[in-house]
């Protein structure tokens, strides 16, 4: 989903209701992936870590409260996913209920198997989520790929164990995700058919 526009929204509201200076749309787009304490931490490394956690507390209800108004689903992306065959399942560095909903409001959570965010695990690159998908559809890593838009994503696929596809779309920098050396590329999710 090309969300980057509710994302980056909810992040420049936090930080214009604290007082803080506002930061540009594309350096709030560079860190979308990664866990929201980095950001903040990167943007305000003088901040007390009380702030930051406050930021990161007003975050959630700032994203939800924008009800996906702007988020959009990239091209071929419903098409695809309807059309792909075997189990699926999320593995993200979102949350699980947050997942969940944006699967539930664009109408793509039916064709999940399971919904796998990062609660209270350890973030990509780590591979934790990846594996706590897996553990969860009883799958054989060696028999499962991963699809993703980051070096992260490529780098956790690696280290779980999973083939990997990165899209050339989305946030990622395709030569960052190219040192991974992807098993696929794709720029239309409908090409993995």
């Amino acid at each position: 989903m090309d969300s980057a526009p509710d994302i980056c929204g909810a992040a420049a509201e936090v930080l214009q209701a604290n007082g803080l200076a506002p930061v540009p749309f594309e350096v709030l787009r560079s860190y979308i992936g990664l866990p929201l304490r980095d950001m903040f931490v990167d943007l305000l490394p003088q901040s007390p870590v009380e702030q930051i956690d406050l930021l990161i507390q007003q975050y959630t209800p700032a994203f939800r409260g924008r009800k996906h108004g702007h988020t959009r689903l990239f091209p071929g992306v419903r098409e695809g996913i309807s059309q792909l065959g075997g189990r699926k399942s999320t593995a993200t560095t979102k949350q699980t209920a947050g997942t969940r909903l944006v699967l539930e409001h664009f109408g793509l959570i039916d064709y999940f198997d399971h919904i796998q965010g990062s609660d209270a695990m350890r973030y990509k690159p780590e591979p934790d989520v990846i594996l706590a998908a897996l553990a969860a559809l009883g799958a054989d890593a060696s028999e499962c790929l991963l699809v993703g838009d980051s070096a992260a994503d490529m780098e956790a696929g690696r280290r779980a164990g999973v083939r990997t596809c990165a899209v050339n779309y989305g946030y990622g920098d395709p030569t960052a995700m190219a040192r991974w050396t992807p098993d696929h590329w794709v720029s239309d999710l409908r090409e993995l058919l």
